[in-house]
């Protein structure tokens, strides 16, 4: 039966739209439970949703719209079943849907909260599981994923086929994980569905600080969950966490769309219908007892601050107690630095500037734009405005979210005027300006390491070797010699340009060794370069340079234009590869017709530059570098090759 109005009309789309964002994960689970193939089960189902698009607009929208798109997605599962020579499993599996009354909601749940554990198996990088989860769960298209990670849609569409791939090659299944192996696979679910909000709560790049869109989809998620996992108290301490924080929402910018910081907030815009659903929540997850995790410990943090009705009311030592807590269960940088944040507001600055200065030598933070800002924050509170204006200029420097770095910038400036002297980004400018192009690429990466961790607006005269010291060791002190070395030639030549050799004083030379490292086994080299798990470029940079033998820096500096692919060579013939590269390179390539053939992960922050020649006109994303190649290929051979046996 159909509704009278559900006929043509140009909201069909948005109607159809809204349907299947409501019931396609629903869908999805289902039909992976009969095809056992979740990349074949959503082709099945987008298959129902052109069938909606053509039928709807005659026939009128259906009184149950999710239930005519599953059983139309069930019958192209029958129908794949049975040319597929399984006819005799196909038909039972039709007749038992068409005897059964109604859907059996109990059974959509837990295929619901199965295909959650599955788009979130430990099997695919974090990238790859945010798509998929979004695309499975929150019924997104690869273009709404890329439009709110600002990346484009070919990037999110080979993350979700790589993702199909690699659960394919795996033989994951749509079941919830055994006993032993549950925390773990649920600790996965729950970090996904906060790595959504949270780029969606404050973006970490765009023009915007907020996208409401994303953060919306993970509290969808998130209920979603709950209803699904109703026992789990970690799960309701991630929805009142999140309910918390999305309170603040409105707060959270002024006029401009400029952060107002939490202590700064007007408490009467946060929105009380968040508030209580994330006390509803929290409550829940306290009821179910057991020791405290670490959602549910954030979500007490958020507690107290919801229930303070002025900043100056906040329990700071509440606060502090817990992130105590939090630090022991949960080690990670990001909660030391917090955790500072609220000892400073709970027993004072300079205690909490004590525990960011432990904090800067971690090279998991070198480039993480709220180190320097806290910093700033808490030296300005101590009355040392010039060193808290160059640490809000870094802080702007190492932001990718524009909002912020207006912000951040606009707090340097309130500060007071820099001293006389040229700073260090004007000597590295001139120091760079003076050298031919292989040079000043080859030092580029030092001095623009240098900038990044020590901020560009510092006078040369407060530089201190303790300070390029710290940089370079936070940066390249895991590195091999040689490439220690090559940076502390890069600070020593530097240093001679200023006048001041004493700045490289503390960076001692490394001995190299020239043992060659042992070959790899071919056969293993053939395993790692076939294995869907590792991603498409580290695949197709070992197999060029095994099948090659060409030097790495000359592999790294090819561009598609130097390709002859039919004759499987560079066009001088210096670097040749077989068949296996040349299927490789195409995947990796798709489509792109100039700029270098391996590109780095993300495109250059604010603060990074890149000649024309080293960026890609299609993506903006620059080459590959030595170093960062280096490390991928000691990671693919620690972890995949071991792996792999």
């Amino acid at each position: 039966m159909t509704s009278p109005r559900g006929g043509g009309g140009a909201d069909l789309p948005a109607r159809v739209d809204a349907v299947w964002k409501l019931e396609s994960a629903t869908i999805v689970a289902a039909l992976t439970r009969m095809v056992h193939d979740v990349g074949l089960a959503e082709e099945l189902a987008q298959d129902a949703l052109v069938a909606a698009l053509e039928q709807w607009p005659a026939a009128g929208v259906p009184d149950n719209p999710g239930a005519w798109l599953t059983s139309v997605a069930k019958r192209r599962a029958v129908d794949h079943l049975r040319r597929a020579a399984r006819a005799g499993r196909a038909h039972e599996a039709l007749a038992h849907d068409e005897d059964a009354p109604a859907e059996d909601a109990g059974d959509d749940a837990a295929d619901v909260l199965r295909l959650m554990f599955l788009s979130c198996h430990p099997v695919l990088p974090t990238e790859q599981r945010l798509a998929l989860t979004l695309r499975l769960l929150g019924g997104l298209s690869a273009e709404e994923i890329a439009r709110a990670f600002l990346v484009d849609e070919a990037t999110i569409a080979r993350r979700i086929a790589e993702a199909k791939r690699a659960l394919a090659a795996e033989g994951a299944e749509l079941a919830l994980p055994g006993r032993d192996e549950l925390a773990a696979r649920l600790s996965s679910v729950l970090e996904v569905v906060y790595l959504v909000f949270n780029e969606g709560y404050a973006a970490t790049s765009g023009d915007d600080l907020l996208r409401p869109d994303l953060a919306g989809q993970a509290l969808r998620l998130g209920h979603r969950l709950a209803a699904l996992a109703p026992s789990e108290p970690e799960v309701h301490g991630l929805l009142a966490l999140m309910e918390l924080q999305a309170s603040r929402t409105a707060a959270r910018t002024g006029p401009s769309g400029e952060p107002i910081p939490l202590h700064e907030q007007d408490r009467g815009r946060w929105d009380p219908v968040h508030v209580r659903r994330g006390f509803t929540a929290m409550l829940r997850a306290r009821d179910l007892g057991g020791t405290a995790g670490p959602y549910v410990l954030q979500a007490a943090i958020a507690v107290c601050h919801a229930q303070a009705r002025r900043p100056e009311d906040t329990d700071w030592a509440a606060i502090a107690a817990l992130y105590d807590r939090l630090a022991a269960l949960l080690p990670t940088p990001v909660v030391a630095l917090n955790r500072a944040v609220a000892v400073a507001r709970a027993r004072g600055p300079a205690e909490g500037l004590a525990l960011v200065e432990a904090l800067r030598d971690d090279p998991r933070l070198r480039d993480y734009h709220l180190v320097p800002g806290v910093r700033a924050d808490l030296l300005a509170r101590l009355g040392r405005h010039e060193e808290a204006r160059r640490e809000y200029a870094r802080a702007a420097a190492l932001t990718r979210n524009a909002a912020e770095r207006a912000y951040l910038d606009a707090r340097a400036a309130d500060l007071e005027a820099p001293p006389e002297g040229p700073t260090l980004k004007d000597v590295a400018a001139a120091f760079l300006t003076g050298l031919d192009a292989p040079a000043r690429r080859a030092y580029g990466q030092t001095l623009r390491r240098l900038l990044r961790g020590l901020g560009g607006t510092t006078p040369l005269a407060a530089l201190s070797a303790a300070d390029v010291a710290r940089v370079l060791t936070t940066s390249w002190g895991a590195a091999a010699p040689a490439t220690w070395n090559r940076h502390r030639a890069a600070a020593r030549s530097f240093a001679a340009f200023v006048q001041r050799p004493e700045l490289a004083a503390d960076l001692a030379r490394r001995a190299t060794t020239t043992s060659p490292a042992p070959p790899v086994d071919p056969d293993r080299v053939a395993a790692l370069c076939d294995d869907p798990a590792v991603p498409v470029r580290e695949r197709a940079l070992w197999s060029l340079l095994h099948e090659s033998g060409a030097p790495v820096r000359a592999v790294l500096a090819l561009d598609v234009t130097d390709l002859d692919r039919d004759d499987r060579s560079t066009h001088d013939r210096a670097v040749t590869w077989r068949s296996r590269t040349a299927r490789l390179l195409d995947e990796l390539l798709a489509g792109r017709t100039r700029g270098p053939v391996f590109l780095a992960d993300r495109r250059p922050g604010p603060a990074r530059t890149a000649a024309a020649a080293d960026r890609c006109p299609d993506t903006g994303r620059m080459r590959l570098s030595y170093e960062r190649a280096e490390y991928l290929c000691k990671h693919t051979a620690q972890v995949t090759l071991g792996r792999l046996g």
